[in-house]
């Protein structure tokens, strides 16, 4: 009798971890001393205010969703610094980051954290939801990939009104496997509009490694059958992340329609504050800070070149502490907004 042969599936050869694979191989920006510090202060600042943000969230002063951005401030910095005055800015909800970038008073931020009235949404916002048409930044947002469509929509009226700004829409590599995405995408390279997508891939999206949840885990190709450019940055070096802006940046503005910018970078904390993170080991985390942290390089780099000692970078941090233990007292002592402001705002 012939043996019958077993129906089971083979098994799938191990996918590669989040951190098999090196950051992939970029060009890097020449930076001068003073970009080296500027960008060292603001990554130093947008670290020391996500840490004291968590910490706060755990003394019960800032309620409902928190996602810190501790890790992948090399991207908001690195695209920040190769942007003009006039250039929109959308995200999704790990945005505290992306306002500090954008030159938005810490005390607003962290008042907004705290539901108080001296906040950037007036307290009703929260964490997630902060707007500044001043700074031409449009917003955290909830939903996941909402802001992609709307980032689009903010370089069709670029396009309209005839100025040669961009759009720089942020999103997560969860984000992108979104379907609005991709009808984004078609719109855009249809109409040639002037949006660079800048996909922060941390790896993890909410918390499944991408190589469990994505087929095409390259995700600067995601564009190929629109006809949209795209390329793979290493999102923890600064340097890297500014010399592929200005080269997305001016493709944008010089009208040859959208750029795809896939930003190879990493979190330390969980999706958000109440997330333990179990999905990954310490031992994962603790490589990725000594190895590859965006912070601990340009320091490494500063000191080596003799662009500052020791001491002077000690007087940074600590001006850069005070900005923030300002910013908590404020946040902890500012009223909360009046019950009628619940009526106000609202569109009928």
């Amino acid at each position: 009798m012939a043996s019958v042969q077993s129906s089971a599936r083979p098994k799938a050869a191990r996918k590669p971890a989040a951190t098999d694979a090196a950051f992939s191989g970029s060009n890097i920006a020449e930076f001068t001393r003073q970009q080296e510090l500027d960008a060292y202060r603001m990554m130093l600042l947008i670290r020391r205010f996500e840490e004291k943000a968590g910490q706060m969230y755990g003394m019960g002063l800032i309620g409902g969703f928190c996602h810190l951005y501790i890790g992948q401030e090399a991207v908001v910095t690195g695209v920040q610094m190769s942007s003009k005055e006039g250039d929109a800015i959308i995200t999704g909800y790990r945005d505290h980051g992306h306002m500090l970038a954008c030159d938005m008073d810490p005390k607003g931020v962290m008042a907004e954290l705290t539901g108080r009235r001296g906040g950037l949404s007036k307290g009703k916002g929260g964490s997630m939801h902060m707007f500044s048409k001043e700074k031409h930044f449009y917003g955290g947002h909830g939903i996941v990939a909402a802001q992609v469509p709307l980032g689009t929509g903010l370089a069709f009226a670029n396009r309209y009104r005839g100025n040669d700004n961009v759009s720089l829409t942020y999103f997560g590599d969860g984000a992108a496997n979104q379907g609005q995405v991709y009808e984004s995408f078609n719109m855009a390279e249809l109409w040639k509009l002037p949006v660079v997508y800048i996909i922060e891939n941390n790896r993890y999206a909410m918390g499944t490694a991408v190589t469990r949840a994505s087929a095409q885990t390259d995700f600067s190709r995601r564009g190929i059958s629109f006809n949209i450019p795209g390329e793979q940055v290493d999102g923890m070096d600064v340097r890297a992340v500014k010399a592929a802006a200005d080269k997305a940046i001016k493709w944008c503005r010089d009208g040859n329609g959208p750029y795809i910018l896939e930003m190879q970078t990493y979190r330390y904390r969980g999706h958000s504050m109440s997330d333990p993170a179990k999905y990954r080991s310490k031992e994962e985390v603790q490589k990725m800070r000594d190895e590859f942290d965006p912070i601990e390089q340009v320091r490494n780099r500063v000191l080596k070149a003799n662009m500052a000692t020791e001491d002077e970078l000690k007087k940074l941090d600590a001006s850069v502490r005070a900005i923030v233990a300002e910013a908590a007292e404020f946040a902890t002592n500012d009223p909360e907004p009046d019950p009628s402001e619940l009526w106000t705002d609202i569109l009928r």
